[in-house]
């Protein structure tokens, strides 16, 4: 276990939150207004985890791998489009992981400062935390856009750091997917690998986090010593 972890950050699409089925019904409505094939939400929970630019691409593509065919306007277009449809679901088929709510009321009551860092538009995170009353948890709610760069660039990371004083040591990144863990290990601090979120089909054990778990509330019993 880790003593002296004092921040825990947390990704949020695929870690605390299963937003994968209003994610799929916006990306299908932008896709197909411009006249491109449907996408499915199996498809759509290959293709998130990169922003919702990289997922408009590549639900454009139907492919993991953007076509380089597509030009910068369609893609603006579909991210426009994507952007307002995703408004419209009023994110009513989202639900948070089981134990999320109770784990994050743990280590807050706890004393741990708790941040979020998600490559998800920053004007869309305000909205699902309060709909799932989990805003008040977080000290810091860092989106894709905070930063001139997303994760797995530790930008964000690095910032929390310095804003709290702590050292790469003191801090834990908790998350579904590769890019969660390499922004770990690109700023030096320790990580938490879900397994049931979003990671375009690879385990996350083959990015080799520190620790691997089927449940977020195994975060309590590595963060929290016991007598």
């Amino acid at each position: 276990m880790l003593n002296n972890i004092k921040l825990v950050a947390f990704d949020l699409d695929g870690t605390l939150l299963d937003s994968v089925p209003d994610l799929a019904i916006a990306a299908d409505k932008a896709v197909q207004a411009l006249g491109f094939p449907t996408v499915t939400e199996e498809q759509v929970r290959d293709y998130v985890g990169n922003g919702a630019d990289v997922l408009i691409g590549r639900s454009l593509s139907q492919s993991l791998t953007i076509d380089p065919q597509l030009t910068d306007e369609l893609r603006a277009k579909a991210r426009e489009l994507f952007d307002d449809f995703y408004d419209q679901t009023g994110h009513a088929n989202s639900h948070l992981y089981p134990g999320v709510k109770e784990t994050l009321e743990v280590l807050h009551k706890a004393g741990f400062t708790l941040a979020l860092v998600t490559n998800k538009p920053s004007r869309f995170v305000p909205e699902v935390l309060e709909k799932h009353a989990i805003k008040h948890f977080f000290t810091d709610v860092l989106g894709g856009d905070s930063f001139p760069e997303k994760k797995p660039n530790p930008m964000a990371l690095n910032w929390l750091m310095e804003k709290h004083g702590i050292g790469a040591s003191e801090m834990l990144m908790v998350g579904d997917s590769k890019n969660d863990i390499l922004a770990a290990k690109n700023a030096g601090c320790h990580s938490f690998g879900l397994t049931y979120g979003y990671n375009h089909g690879e385990p996350i054990s083959v990015s080799d986090p520190d620790y691997v778990s089927d449940t977020v509330a195994e975060l309590i019993d590595v963060v929290i010593a016991t007598a």
